[in-house]
């Protein structure tokens, strides 16, 4: 039965074709941008430098659209695909891209990405450059389209909401909620380490994972991860197989009992290691779902987003163009 698992655990889906397009002719960007990671009064002199990279590349002058609180970025891309652009940047974090492009997906509408998050772990993980605003907008412009899979998760049978990088139950999601925006503004990534720190003693709870309906998993856990893509800060891979192209979403259990079981759970992670631990747990599939005895904290793509006890997944190949660096092309 072991034996059986750990097959199941390494089983690489087949990779639908990778699909890039040439680089783009000028036209017409509008970018969401969202306000809040920005110093006061510094969202203007991010929008000249837009806007003068846009004229530098002979693109008309672009339209901006800021989030809200209340609307992170689905309802303002709704509203920007009705004027037809050849563009949509999102400028902001994480949560922004997703919700940007949750709006993109199945459309022909390209998404440029301008990262100012605190992990901008889609750009990480497609090479994008992370502290220069002009280069991530000439890229946006003048880059090459690569399609990349969707994912698709529902928490408690709620309505389905897109995700890019990683969704997840319990551990995870306690770091991301307990990290406040002013202590990531004022420590960057290094919030996450403390807000981790501080939460390596808690409970377990009993999962049940299937993949196409196949239960894969029972068992005790701190934390369950779907990863469209596995990279994070510090070069970190939590899921060494995954990758943002191959039609197939990872699944990453967590299970150490005490503060020691974490040590040996972080030494695997930091040297790439699919298997050797007791505690880690690696699944691949297109269709999972996860089921707790107990409710958990929730993210999406590093948002917070309350409790659940059940997650659904789902992988929609190829559904998204991003713009990407003209280096990354297929010759």
């Amino acid at each position: 039965m072991q034996a059986a698992r750990h097959r199941l655990r390494l089983r690489r889906m087949p990779a639908p074709k990778l699909t890039r397009v040439n680089a783009p002719q000028p036209g017409r960007a509008i970018v969401i941008i969202n306000p809040s990671k920005f110093d006061h009064g510094s969202v203007g002199q991010v929008q000249a430098t837009i806007a003068d990279a846009c004229q530098r590349w002979g693109w008309q002058p672009p339209q901006f659209v800021e989030t809200t609180a209340e609307d992170p970025g689905c309802g303002q891309t709704q509203q920007a695909l009705h004027q037809q652009p050849d563009l949509v940047m999102a400028c902001g974090g994480d949560g922004t891209v997703r919700c940007v492009a949750q709006e993109l997906a199945g459309r022909d509408v390209p998404l440029g990405l301008l990262p100012a998050g605190t992990g901008n772990l889609l750009a990480r993980n497609l090479g994008h450059p992370l502290d220069d605003l002009a280069a991530a907008v000439e890229v946006a412009l003048t880059g090459v389209d690569r399609t990349i899979d969707v994912g698709w998760v529902s928490l408690n049978d709620q309505p389905e909401q897109a995700f890019l990088v990683m969704t997840g139950l319990g551990y995870d999601a306690e770091i991301m909620a307990h990290a406040p925006a002013k202590l990531k503004a004022r420590m960057g990534p290094v919030a996450y380490v403390v807000s981790g720190a501080r939460r390596l003693r808690g409970h377990r709870v009993r999962l049940e994972l299937r993949i196409e309906q196949r239960l894969v998993h029972n068992g005790r856990v701190r934390s369950v991860l779907i990863g469209n893509c596995g990279k994070i800060q510090a070069g970190i891979s939590l899921m060494p197989n995954a990758a943002v192209d191959d039609g197939a979403l990872d699944a990453l259990i967590l299970s150490p009992r005490s503060v020691v079981g974490w040590m040996g759970v972080m030494v695997q992670l930091i040297t790439h290691r699919r298997r050797g631990h007791r505690n880690v747990d690696h699944y691949q599939g297109q269709v999972l779902s996860a089921t707790l005895a107990h409710p958990k904290l929730a993210q999406i793509d590093g948002d917070p987003v309350g409790v659940a006890s059940t997650l659904s997944a789902r992988v929609q190949p190829g559904a998204l163009r991003v713009r990407v660096p003209a280096a990354d092309s297929l010759e």
